[in-house]
């Protein structure tokens, strides 16, 4: 029971400070990307859409992840997944759907582009942001195979990791004939599906009306 709490926590501090640094970085790389005047900007995001279709691989990553120090860290799990392409470039074409009008009267007011971003874009990205948002909560609390590559230490196992072990040890109780072994196999597998799915049921409810919109409307206006 203490490890499954402890699982539970890291998996929720992952999805948390996971979440909320992605934000951060994929809003402030899509407001820059989406202003026409960025030199160099169709190369840049030539660049990052180049990185759809080819990686670098798993075992580069492996070694710079080993490098960092971050082995058998939660930081393993947040920081080499911490952009993903496909939501940078929802928010791209998001903000890009802003009216310049809206950014010009800001600056005749006095805004710098600090401002601008907190003050006029964001309200206005709302959809996206809690489209983009809900992306990456559901990815980083369902985080499996870089946990199985990074973390060994059962201290620092996320949730998918300790109900993947759990599940193991029961086909294994299973196998050697124990005490009704599919009643309790049945039993820990439905429970282990509740307890991964009911965080997400709760958070979705709050970000259904923005998901459709936010997932279309900044491609329709690109």
């Amino acid at each position: 029971m203490k490890q499954l709490w402890s699982s539970y926590g890291v998996s929720i501090f992952v999805t948390v400070a996971g979440t909320i640094l992605s934000m951060i970085v994929t809003t402030l790389a899509a407001y820059v990307l989406s202003k026409s005047y960025l030199p160099g900007g169709r190369a840049i995001m030539f660049l990052i859409v180049f990185t759809m279709m080819f990686s670098g691989g798993i075992i580069p990553t492996y070694l710079v992840v080993k490098q960092l120090g971050m082995m058998n860290t939660v930081w393993a799990l947040i920081m080499p997944l911490m952009v993903q392409t496909y939501n940078l470039i929802i928010m791209r074409s998001f903000m890009a759907s802003v009216p310049e009008s809206l950014e010009e009267a800001a600056r005749i007011d006095g805004c710098g582009d600090f401002r601008i971003l907190v003050r006029v874009v964001l309200p206005l990205s709302l959809p996206a942001i809690a489209t983009v948002s809900l992306f990456y909560a559901v990815a980083k609390w369902n985080e499996f195979f870089t946990a199985v590559m990074y973390i060994t230490d059962k201290d620092v196992w996320p949730l998918q990791l300790f109900m993947r072990a759990m599940l193991i040890d029961n086909e294994a109780v299973y196998q050697s004939g124990g005490d009704s072994p599919f009643l309790l196999g049945q039993s820990i597998k439905m429970a282990s599906i509740m307890v991964s799915t009911i965080p997400v049921m709760l958070i979705y409810p709050f970000f259904q009306r923005y998901f459709v919109q936010g997932a279309t409307l900044g491609a329709v206006k690109e």
